[in-house]
């Protein structure tokens, strides 16, 4: 063999090699971070791993002689400028909450929970007959702001002569951040109890969406709770309890993940650091107040393309290719920790069934043909609560009902007032408690 093929070759192979130590390096890295939880900004990783790099390159370097002495620590070095990108934040670490809507006044409330929550006040619209009792919207997240569809949906609502009220909750848009051991569901149930209490109006009609179908659903288990409630409208909720949670079975219709564009936007999981954080807070690698980033640096950092294909998934197939901006990037807020944190505390907990049986309080449950959400989550809710008067199975729309497209949002505001005035449901009632197992096995 030549000897330019031998060097040529020994070249390859000393290559391979240092790429190899630089790829050990970044593993061990990423598993100090997740054995330390990212203690101080990662860097008691990231300097774990510079001392054991630079001791095993002073080892293989002990018989060179003092130029190549050197050559070890190369990789040593690669591999400590790509782990410090993780250890360096790019958004400020302090809080910096949504601008204010110009639309709609912002109001700040300090619950006797200890929550100050952003409130947004529709009120009735003067040219149509007022409706006695509050509206409060509880929007999904669990911890994310209310999006700008929703505040039109709010307002067409408001049109209708509804006093509209909403609130995004604690950690969630312009709402003041908690400590993360406080995220918890049963804080967003007394949450919401206070909030209604604030009111100071009576008892309130809630629609819950989603996971504020999740927080409407446990507040109708707590008696306490449900007195003040007038009527529960909750629509394409989570699961409601640990057993739920775990329960795995089909979705509704097809939905546009997949099929939709990808969306456009900076993304925060471009970037080293939170591309790291975020990642392997979703395996469960790292606790959501975990040491690598703050609470608020990753609210500061999380953006709306970061939500990927969920956004697609809230839609049918047929709309995959027209799927309307939901949101400003001015005022979408998510959470991402704060939303696990929930998320696992309603993981953890027990059946509430039992408590929900006994429950009296007039109730509607809303169901997506093309729903994202297992249809046990919905199913549990309707097989359990007896307060449920009606059930409308909403055609053409995913889980996002009320989303602009078409009439969806009349549609919607139909079912909602209806039920609201105790009026004919547009709809069926359908499915009924009876009418579960074959709802379920026809894969409706």
């Amino acid at each position: 063999m030549p000897t330019s093929a031998i060097r040529l070759v020994r070249f390859a192979g000393r290559l391979l090699l240092a790429l190899a130590a630089v790829a050990t390096l970044v593993v061990v890295f990423l598993a100090l971070i997740a054995l330390t939880d990212g203690a101080g900004s990662g860097l008691a990783a990231w300097l774990t791993t510079l001392g054991a790099g630079t001791v095993l390159a002073m080892w293989r370097g002990r018989h060179r002689t003092w130029p190549a002495r050197l050559v070890p620590f190369l990789p040593v070095l690669v591999a400590a400028a790509l782990t410090a990108a993780v250890c360096i934040p790019t958004v400020p670490t302090t809080r910096q909450y949504p601008p204010a809507l110009p639309f709609v006044a912002t109001q700040h409330w300090t619950l006797t929970t200890g929550s100050r929550v952003a409130v947004y006040h529709y009120p009735p619209a003067k040219a149509r007959p007022r409706h006695p009792i509050p509206l409060v919207y509880l929007n999904g997240g669990p911890v994310r702001g209310i999006s700008v569809l929703d505040h039109q949906f709010l307002q067409l609502l408001a049109r209708q002569g509804y006093d509209v009220y909403a609130y995004e909750q604690a950690g969630g848009g312009r709402s003041d951040l908690l400590p993360m051991d406080q995220y918890t569901i049963s804080r967003s149930v007394r949450d919401l109890a206070a909030f209604v209490d604030r009111l100071d109006k009576g008892k309130a009609d809630i629609l819950g969406f989603s996971s504020g179908g999740v927080v409407l659903t446990r507040a109708l288990a707590d008696p306490r709770v449900a007195a003040r409630l007038h009527r529960a409208i909750i629509a394409e909720p989570g699961p409601m309890d640990g057993p739920t949670a775990h329960i795995t079975g089909h979705k509704g219709r097809k939905s546009a993940r997949g099929l939709a564009p990808a969306p456009t936007g900076p993304r925060s999981t471009h970037i080293p650091r939170y591309a790291v954080a975020f990642g392997l807070m979703r395996l469960g690698l790292l606790t959501p107040d975990t040491g690598l980033i703050g609470q608020a640096e990753g609210d500061n950092a999380f953006t709306a393309a970061d939500l990927g294909s969920d956004t697609a998934s809230a839609y049918c197939a047929r709309d995959a290719h027209r799927i309307p901006t939901e949101d400003t990037s001015q005022n979408f807020s998510f959470s991402p920790a704060a939303s696990l944190r929930i998320q696992q505390t309603v993981k953890d907990s027990p059946s509430i069934a039992s408590q929900l049986r006994r429950s009296r309080t007039p109730a509607m449950l809303l169901i997506a043909e093309c729903s994202s959400q297992v249809r046990q989550w919905a199913t549990a809710v309707l097989a359990n609560d007896p307060g449920i008067q009606r059930t409308q199975y909403m055609p053409g729309v995913g889980h996002h009902m009320w989303n602009g497209l078409d009439d969806n949002n009349d549609r919607a505001v139909a079912v909602i007032t209806a039920f609201l005035q105790d009026k004919p449901a547009p709809l069926p009632n359908y499915p009924t408690r009876d009418e579960i197992p074959s709802f379920l096995h026809d894969h409706k």
